[in-house]
């Protein structure tokens, strides 16, 4: 009677398992609450894990394996957070104390990859943001290499170069033990250029007593890449370019509003020029500069002696090129354009900002930044059907080619322009289609942020669970 019974009772459990795995219902509110009791305060963390969380719910609700092994739960805490104290000497003699982080989010696909920001403003919420970002930014390249990010408060603005020196060369000395090319592989970002990679990378290599491609971004004369310096803001271009022919809409001619004027904005606003388009706005803390005759040519080249500089202002762009105006503590935003691209900093473009883009009908928005728009920005975005695409898939470029540039130091070669451009190019095109595959609404409207959240997720969630991580 027993052997008649086991079809039955086999097909009331795969009934009861349906059950169960459409029962599993991804709490969004307690997650939130449980992640703002565990890291209080740290709003910008807090926004970047939401973003994500509402982007994945439904696939993660398909998935009862993630649930189970508590995907979630484990990504929403680093694998480790490295603090130190850096204690570097002034050119007058004074000691001088900065902290120093280094977050090593996740490797589950790859050593941990991402920056290093030296800037006032940095902080532990700022850079775990930036960590569990990297992560699926990583990911979307399709090349091997996990999530993290570092830093320190220390600003280089109004240093001289000695003091600069000195401080990365005490900055290596706490983190470098930390370090290595299938560990962990800082490169720049905010106030880390190519000097102070130089700088970092030399006395890394004092302390190692190796040569290894543990750093990117590093000069062309002891192992960087081509194309690196312009990677971020080349690669966020051909992104937009492809969102655009997507919808059959040729970039050429089209006005650009873009904000910053350091390495990101330069690369983009060159690109953009190649490409047919007219930047006519550049941002910097003191206000911004609208230029209606376009940003090519030396005015390009001239952005990049403002940043060098070390005033952090654009306002002398207007006293170089007369028919330009500096508007003195306000955002291009408000300029009509067919694109917005943030390209400084994070939640630089807020909900009213948005509004007004879409009053002068903005055709695409893009963050070439990291977050660069807020939480409520991006969902007024969203509401009006606007083409928008989050940092993680447009900025993406600038690390894809820090990879290029680990697999040239892994093979003790040195690719020229073309392939590096052509690598570029096509990884861009692939993170697109990732995008389209998982963005794509009933509507045909393209969901940018939900596709590439998706996408970088289910990457890293297969790998963590076939690696029975724990």
């Amino acid at each position: 009677m027993i052997y008649l019974l086991l079809p039955l009772l086999y097909t009331i459990q795969i009934v009861a398992q349906h059950r169960a795995q459409q029962n599993i219902i991804m709490d969004i509110d307690k997650l939130m609450l449980q992640l703002q009791q565990l890291h209080p305060g740290e709003t910008e963390f807090h926004q970047a894990v939401k973003e994500m969380l509402l982007s994945i719910a439904p696939v993660y609700n398909e998935h009862p394996e993630f649930e189970k092994a508590k995907i979630i739960e484990r990504l929403l805490e680093p694998d480790r957070i490295v603090c130190f104290r850096v204690v570097w000497e002034t050119d007058e003699g004074e000691f001088k104390i900065n902290r120093g982080w280094r977050v090593q989010y996740n490797n589950a696909i790859g050593p941990y990859k991402g920056g290093l920001r030296f800037h006032a403003s940095v902080n532990l919420s700022i850079l775990k943001f930036l960590a569990f970002e990297q992560i699926f930014k990583n990911a979307l390249t399709t090349l091997p290499m996990g999530g993290a990010k570092g830093g320190s408060d220390f600003s280089p603005v109004g240093k001289s170069q000695s003091e600069i020196r000195r401080f990365c060369q005490a900055f290596m000395l706490e983190l470098w033990r930390n370090l290595g090319p299938d560990t962990d592989v800082p490169a720049g970002d905010i106030g880390v250029g190519g000097r102070e990679i130089g700088y970092l990378y030399g006395m890394y290599k004092k302390l190692t007593g190796q040569h290894t491609g543990t750093f990117t971004g590093k000069g062309l004369e002891y192992g960087g890449s081509v194309l690196r310096p312009e990677a971020t803001g080349f690669g966020a271009l051909y992104f937009v370019n492809q969102m655009l022919q997507d919808k059959d809409i040729d970039i050429a001619g089209k006005t650009i509003a873009l904000s910053g004027f350091g390495n990101v904005a330069w690369g983009v606003a060159t690109k953009a020029c190649q490409l047919g388009a007219k930047v006519v706005t550049i941002s910097g803390p003191d206000g911004y500069i609208y230029d209606p005759d376009g940003i090519s040519g030396s005015k390009i080249d001239y952005m990049l002696e403002l940043r060098a500089s070390g005033n952090d202002i654009v306002a002398p762009y207007a006293e170089r090129y007369p028919k330009a105006t500096f508007f003195p503590d306000r955002k291009p935003w408000e300029r009509k354009v067919d694109i917005a691209l943030t390209c400084a900093t994070q939640n630089e473009l807020n909900a009213a900002d948005a509004q007004q883009l879409i009053d002068n009908k903005v055709k695409l928005v893009a963050e070439v930044s990291n977050m660069g728009c807020t939480a409520e920005a991006t969902e007024v975005f969203l509401k009006n059907r606007i083409l928008f695409a989050p940092g993680k898939a447009v900025n993406a470029g600038g690390v894809a080619t820090s990879g290029l540039e680990m697999s040239q130091n892994a093979m003790h070669l040195s690719w020229p322009q073309q392939e590096v451009d052509q690598r570029l190019h096509h990884i861009m095109s692939t993170i697109h289609q990732q995008c389209l595959q998982y963005g794509k609404e009933p509507d045909g409207y393209i969901n940018y942020v939900k596709g590439a959240n998706i996408a970088g997720f289910m990457k890293v969630a297969k790998a963590m669970l076939a690696q029975g991580e724990y």
